[in-house]
């Protein structure tokens, strides 16, 4: 372990020098509903660019060619976009690319394990892109380890202040009967990890994630910083629906909750859509899994009633960049929304 680096894991406002995303090519993710995911994917290439290079994973010359074409008729700057070929299995790049920490002004790309969310039997290829990235970006790459093992986690899993406070939930990480990251790690175990690879300091841990949400409770489907001292939590006003009880004691558990310094967390309520169904499954939609570039901040939008009062909450913590709604109800078929399918670089 590298004792002797004081790795710093960014906040997602800080500048970046690019956003990440794989090119929709997984059709089994989108079942019956694949036509209108490049075109969603289209509008966030094009609200991201105007701030930072957009890097787009491609699986060949002939899936850029499509891309470009698709990018072409929404006049997308592709002066603001570079492709990099190569064969992944799915195109969630938040928890398939590394985790970029800054020592000082340097960047080092930090691989963690990746095992299908402990879940999907597809994933041999996409454990590949760490290593890929680093090469290209021209990174140093660091394995996380513990007890000689590589550790398992996910990028959605986690969601940091820039200052070494850290969210995440107990449901993901620390479950032993269903998705199991890692066996046998307490939080303890995870303290060490996170303070090595990511100078973490202070850990606040959730209970569990929003239904629907097949990671088993990532928590950028839950609760996310937007400053230093700020978050937003999603908050289920329906008794009847069963988000009510589990957002309610993520409430109660944040109500005393401390920052790095000492100092109380500042928790403000993000309100949820209705509940959004396709045949027999409930699906992960969220305000929460926005994404924050440097031009814009990119929110999933449902149809709802209450999509405009998430942008305005949103955009009260953003002044300088625009808030933008992306129509998500296709998207989320896929069990994640814009979050999930990007993964910034830090500048």
């Amino acid at each position: 372990m590298n004792k002797k680096i004081n790795y710093r894991l960014p906040a997602e406002w800080e500048k970046h020098k690019s956003t990440l995303l794989g090119w929709p090519h997984q059709k089994e993710d989108w079942p019956r509903k694949f036509t209108p995911i490049p075109w969603v994917y289209t509008e966030i290439v094009k609200n991201i660019a105007p701030g930072e290079l957009v890097r787009i994973i491609v699986q060949s010359p002939k899936d850029e060619i499509k891309a470009r074409k698709c990018l072409e008729r929404a006049h997308v700057a592709l002066t603001r976009v570079q492709f990099i070929t190569k064969e992944t299995d799915r195109g969630w790049l938040r928890d398939t690319a590394p985790a970029f920490v800054k020592n000082g002004k340097e960047t080092t790309a930090i691989q963690f394990t990746f095992n299908g969310w402990a879940k999907y039997a597809n994933w041999k290829k996409d454990k590949f892109i760490p290593a890929m990235l680093a090469k290209k970006l021209q990174l140093n790459l660091v394995k996380a380890e513990y007890n000689h093992q590589g550790v398992v986690l996910e990028g959605g899993a986690i969601d940091g202040n820039g200052r070494g406070t850290l969210l995440t939930t107990e449901e993901c990480l620390l479950d032993d009967h269903v998705q199991t990251r890692n066996p046998g790690f307490t939080k303890a175990d995870y303290e060490k990890v996170f303070q090595e690879y990511l100078g973490i300091k202070n850990i606040i841990w959730l209970a569990r994630g929003i239904a629907g949400d097949d990671t088993h409770g990532h928590v950028d489907d839950l609760c996310r910083f937007v400053n230093k001292n700020t978050v937003l939590l999603c908050k289920e006003n329906n008794p009847d629906d069963e988000n009510h009880q589990i957002l309610a004691e993520n409430f109660a558990r944040l109500k005393d909750a401390r920052l790095e310094d000492g100092s109380k967390l500042n928790v403000i309520e993000l309100p949820m859509p209705r509940p959004l169904r396709f045949e027999e499954l409930r699906l992960p939609a969220s305000y929460a899994n926005f994404y924050i570039s440097n031009h814009a901040v990119l929110v999933p939008t449902f149809n709802d009633p209450h999509d405009r009062i998430a942008l305005n909450i949103i955009k009260g913590y953003f002044p300088d960049r625009e808030v933008v709604g992306i129509h998500a109800v296709d998207l989320v078929w896929g069990l994640g929304t814009i979050h999930c399918l990007s993964h910034e670089e830090p500048l």
